[in-house]
């Protein structure tokens, strides 16, 4: 496993392991006699300890078993000497590490690493309610041989509608390399951000952050050191309009959300931020429209900056800001 910080790179614990993948198959068991008298779903757990009780009852209930040639209730009682018919099928997230064909705006690749493009709304990396047409998925169609690296080679993520630069592994010592990097702060990664306010000078956020307390898909700034990591964020001047400044965020640390959660921390959250963003009370209808039909956060990843892991040589990948967030940007110039 790479010695890695696993907060540092954007994931959560729960996803340093792919889990395994089962095809649907059907498994006939025999009911042995010291089950005598437990129910359906209690001896199921004994007979097929790999699987959760309340998984095991779901399939009860869901037809996928059969007692004696009947559907069964999960409460059933059972006597000892009975048939079980059960058809086992994978949970989507058993299934999900497989390769898909996932369209790659591909800008560089190489022996050991490839960097991509990614378009607004490209999950990085399976997870509840995207288990399938992950940028992972695609990068196990393009290179088969990345499935034997932790997360298909994926070292950092952005957000789903973040758009932007990110690297991938294609080797094992190139992974090596670029989790080392992160881990340094030598790998720069520089973001444009469109803020809603008008910021005077450069300068920085230095914030702790974890958990929401109380919104659990969210994070915050919190101040209690055990529910919170240390984050920077360090914001340039690129653009100032009448209601809106345009920065150039680099990242020190890669909080998940790091970037929306600092500047919303100072009152300058992105414009059009779904979870983190402005209010959209007392804007003039058109401009309002406007923000709620870009619907998501007015942030590109611009530059990557890494020292490559076969020559040593540093490497700059930039993607232009999309099209959308630029008649964003000028839309805003207009106000």
């Amino acid at each position: 496993m790479l010695p890695v910080d696993l907060e540092d790179l954007d994931y959560s614990p729960s996803d340093d392991s792919f889990p395994g993948s089962i095809e649907e198959k059907n498994v006939v068991l025999a009911v042995p006699l010291n089950l005598a008298g437990y129910r359906l779903d209690q001896a199921l757990a004994v007979l097929l300890p790999d699987y959760s009780r309340s998984r095991l009852t779901a399939m009860v209930k869901d037809g996928a078993v059969r007692l004696d040639g009947v559907m069964p209730q999960p409460r059933t009682k059972l006597l000892g000497g009975e048939a079980i018919t059960a058809t086992l099928t994978a949970r989507a997230e058993e299934s999900a590490f497989k390769p898909e064909d996932v369209p790659l705006n591909v800008l560089h690749e190489d022996d050991a690493i490839i960097v991509i493009n990614k378009p607004a709304g490209l999950v990085v990396h399976p997870a509840a309610g995207n288990w399938t047409g992950t940028l992972l998925n695609g990068l196990l169609y393009r290179n088969p041989s990345v499935a034997n690296l932790p997360r298909a080679g994926i070292v950092h993520r952005l957000d789903k509608d973040t758009t932007g630069v990110m690297v991938a592994a294609k080797t094992e010592a190139a992974q090596l390399a670029l989790v080392r990097q992160l881990q340094s702060r030598t790998m720069k990664r520089q973001y444009a951000a469109l803020v809603r306010g008008l910021i005077k000078k450069d300068g920085e956020v230095d914030a702790p952050i974890g958990r929401h307390p109380y919104e659990r898909t969210k994070m915050a700034v919190l101040q209690d050191s055990s529910r919170a990591k240390p984050a920077k964020t360090f914001y340039r001047i690129m653009e100032r309009f009448q209601y809106h400044t345009v920065l150039e965020c680099s990242l020190e640390t890669g909080r998940t959300h790091q970037i929306r959660v600092h500047m919303q921390s100072i009152g300058f959250p992105l414009e059009a931020d779904p979870v983190y963003g402005p209010s959209m009370t007392g804007i003039d209808a058109e401009v309002r429209t406007v923000f709620r039909e870009f619907n998501r956060q007015a942030l590109h990843a611009r530059r990557l900056t890494l020292v490559h892991p076969l020559n040593g040589e540093t490497c700059v990948f930039e993607a232009p800001i999309p099209e959308d967030m630029r008649d964003l940007i000028d839309f805003c110039a207009g106000l």
